[in-house]
């Protein structure tokens, strides 16, 4: 990839942040959910098109882009791996809108200065971002045995993920925030939109940089997962940084839009847990077992709809039951209950998905449908319906079968 390659994607990055703060939210103002969406709608689009360029680009070889690693690679296999790292690098920042909506709850951020403060949150991780792929791409390319590393932290972050809580929020013990108020005077208040004034000639931070450190330090925690996660689907480092950076430019439309609807999805989270899970796989078997990008873009859109759709079927329901009060015990085994049946059913339904695929595509649809049935029959009584019907279903067939061949070895008997 050559640097004009680079020179004039940064460029055009720039010239999206400048026309962003400088014209169209010049002026602080609260950021309504229609707003949101319309912004939200736009940055899909831009990356849509951006795919098709990405096409293009390795289709065609433009300026050497298909030859880094020294390896080729065509503009089908080049947008299907964008797409997928963009889809996954979208789908792991829920749970980075989740903490930063916490962040700006407990430093009682109002709502029409969470736009700067995400505005220079995106802008610090994209260059961070960008220094820590590079980091990446060039351990891949001169350690084989990284991709070992990367596929183990993954399946690490994935059983962090599991089990960690984000409700525990503490700031002020956090270890940048505690080095910050060491080195640098806060004021006690927001001062406006600015992140540092000058009193009697002191210069002092304001809260709102504290808000934005605890933000740039979250992403670059989450940055730890999402990095290594779209390695596992391309080595392309290009690839890697552009869907990187068209994920977190729709970042802060996607929180106006979905902060106040997070905690409906409950199943989302497991969902993202199995999709870390299975990149984590996928980059340890790179060097024996290579599976294909289309295979991994289908697996994570397979695993990311069977959590949403969940969520949507079990939003109205437990609602009572968890908002009644509980004693440590009782919380605590209600919320390894609703874990358990939440790992069950994204489980359960993406060994289902899967075997629905095999119907039209080749594999043991058969053998991988029962299974995912039987697994979401030890959580729900539907599937173990379900799963009865297709077992009576089954037994008649072959019995069927039974009959005609006996039929057909003894056709005196008819």
């Amino acid at each position: 990839m050559t640097l004009l390659v680079w020179a004039g994607f940064v460029g055009l990055i720039l010239v999206f942040l400048a026309l962003d703060l400088g014209v169209f939210n010049r002026r602080p103002h609260e950021i309504s959910v229609v707003e949101a969406l319309s912004w939200s709608a736009f940055w899909v689009l831009m990356s849509l098109a951006f795919n098709v360029l990405v096409y293009w680009l390795y289709e065609n070889n433009w300026m050497g882009a298909g030859l880094a690693f020294s390896e080729d690679i065509d503009g089908r296999t080049a947008a299907v791996e964008f797409l997928t790292g963009y889809v996954l690098e979208k789908s792991l920042s829920l749970d980075n809108i989740f903490v930063i909506a916490l962040i700006f709850t407990y430093f009682k951020v109002p709502l029409a200065l969470q736009h700067r403060v995400l505005f220079w949150g995106v802008l610090g991780a994209l260059a961070l971002r960008g220094v820590m792929i590079m980091a990446g791409a060039l351990l891949l390319e001169s350690f084989a045995w990284m991709t070992y590393v990367f596929g183990g932290l993954l399946l690490l972050s994935a059983a962090r993920m599991l089990v960690a809580r984000h409700d525990n929020l503490a700031a002020e013990e956090n270890l940048v925030v505690r080095t910050t108020r060491r080195w640098i005077p806060v004021t006690e208040g927001f001062e406006g939109t600015k992140f540092f004034v000058t009193r009697d000639g002191v210069r002092m931070a304001t809260p709102l940089f504290l808000v934005l450190v605890m933000v740039e330090t979250t992403d670059v925690l989450f940055a730890v997962d999402s990095i290594p996660a779209i390695f596992a689907v391309t080595d392309q480092a290009f690839i890697v940084y552009t869907s990187n950076v068209f994920a977190l430019l729709g970042l802060r439309s996607l929180y106006f839009a979905l902060a106040p609807l997070l905690t409906r999805f409950r199943y989302l989270k497991a969902s993202l847990v199995f999709v870390l899970a299975y990149v984590g796989i996928k980059m340890i078997l790179a060097h024996s077992y290579p599976i294909p990008a289309v295979v991994s873009l289908a697996m994570v859109m397979g695993i990311l709809s069977v959590g949403i759709i969940a969520s949507l079927i079990g939003a109205g329901r437990d609602t009572a039951a968890l908002a009644a009060p509980f004693s440590g015990r009782q919380l605590a085994r209600t919320t390894v209950v609703h874990a358990w049946k939440g790992v069950i059913l994204i489980l359960g339904g993406t060994v289902l998905v899967i075997g629905a695929a095999m119907i039209v595509l080749p594999g043991p649809a058969l053998i991988v449908i029962p299974a995912g049935l039987a697994i979401l029959g030890t959580q729900f009584l539907w599937a173990r319906r379900l799963l009865d019907r297709v077992r009576q279903e089954m037994e008649e067939g072959v019995d069927r079968v039974k009959s005609e061949f006996r039929a057909w070895r003894h056709p005196s008997d008819r």
